[in-house]
């Protein structure tokens, strides 16, 4: 067994254990590598992660190894860890601006970044992705926050107000990785037309019409189509050159989703969303689940996705104001500011976050070899 000290966080609707690389990096050869590492603190391997600080879900089982930056122009950089949960093992091939934000002011907080008398702003680079992003909060008369009163949908939690900005999006990987706005997946007798991007993260975004749905159902109806959801995840990601025949599946990219048209719906809190108070309908996937909001690059993709005429997001948005997507999620409207080039290629998405320190702790991280031994008794 081995002590780890790790930070817990919250930000946005999703809960990530924060570890500093000086921390991490002395322990990753003794214990078998950075995956078996976190494999062991989370639980990993029972569905409710019982041994570990796993949450049991998707967006509680969440991890970042956390460092200064060397690079020009950058405060700090973060390796992005999806910690699979009845699986030992990682998924490392995308981000997560939920944690994002929370890193963010975890940077602050930690001292890893210098306070201003004003505003603090901390420029990210997700070493995943390659993404850079930049968090902006609050810093009056240089004293840094702890608690706040920003809400985001999906939780009725506060925390302290992130303005989490990703930048660069239309520089290095082309938006379309396909060369194509829209693509056609057929499966079985059925075809789906769906628009992949990489932008915020991969992501693989199918018209609800050709699944039989609205857009704006319930996330229980969403299940009822986990199969064929993840159908087309494993085929985009064969498109977008993410995999090739016979690689192991990743649950983690592309990210996948359902878009529909803005209509009325009830939240899954039991809030009545009208239709003209959104612009588009999405549903997306968190591994194997219907995601209880959205993630942050997924929400990133959506609006990068709704730059591309003749795809599926922009055919079916109904955009009230330029440089602006209000995105109807399961938890509520999720409101995104955005820029574009000269020639409407998205550039910047940014959104309005909430972050809150949960616990600062030591974790006591069995053996992996023990834990892998116990489990085969």
């Amino acid at each position: 067994m081995f002590t780890l000290r790790g930070t817990w966080m919250r930000g946005g609707t999703s809960k990530c254990w924060l570890f500093n690389a000086v921390d991490v990096d002395p322990l990753v050869e003794q214990a078998g590598g950075l995956d078996a590492i976190l494999t062991s603190a989370f639980g990993s391997g029972d569905p409710r992660q019982l041994d570990g600080v796993g949450g049991g879900s998707s967006t509680t089982s969440k991890a970042a190894i956390v460092r200064r930056s060397a690079e020009p122009g950058i405060d700090v950089e973060y390796l992005f860890a999806q910690v699979a949960i009845g699986d030992r093992r990682v998924e490392w091939g995308s981000n997560c601006g939920n944690c994002a934000t929370g890193i963010g002011l975890y940077a602050l907080q930690s001292g890893l970044v210098a306070v201003d008398s004003a505003t603090t702003i901390v420029r990210m680079r997700n070493t995943n992705t390659g993404a850079i992003l930049t968090a902006e909060i609050a810093t009056p008369g240089g004293v840094i926050p702890t608690e706040g009163d920003a809400a985001v949908p999906g939780t009725s939690a506060l925390g302290v107000p992130v303005a989490l900005t990703f930048t660069g999006l239309a520089s290095g990987t082309a938006i379309l990785p396909t060369g194509s706005a829209s693509d056609s997946i057929t499966l079985g007798d059925c075809r789906y037309r769906g628009t992949m991007v990489a932008a915020g993260a991969p992501a693989a975004l199918f018209d609800a019409a050709d699944l039989g749905l609205s857009g704006a159902e319930d996330n229980s109806v969403i299940a009822d189509h986990l199969s064929v959801l993840v159908a087309l995840r494993r085929e985009s990601s064969l498109r977008m050159g993410l995999s090739k025949p016979g690689d192991p599946i990743s649950h983690a990219i592309p990210k996948v989703g359902v878009i529909g048209p803005p209509r009325d719906y009830r939240t899954s809190a039991g809030i009545d969303i009208a239709g003209a108070d959104y612009d588009v309908s999405v549903r997306m996937l968190s591994m194997l689940a219907p995601h209880p909001a959205i993630g942050l690059t997924s929400a990133v993709a959506v609006a990068a996705a709704a730059t591309v005429k003749g795809g599926v997001v922009a055919d079916n948005a109904r955009v009230r104001w330029p440089g602006s997507l209000r995105l109807g999620t399961a938890a509520g409207v999720l409101d995104i500011d955005l820029t574009t080039s000269p020639d409407g290629v998205i550039e910047t998405v940014s959104l309005h976050r909430a972050a809150r320190r949960i616990a600062a702790a030591e974790l006591f991280v069995a053996s992996p070899a023990a834990v892998l031994a116990g489990s085969a008794r």
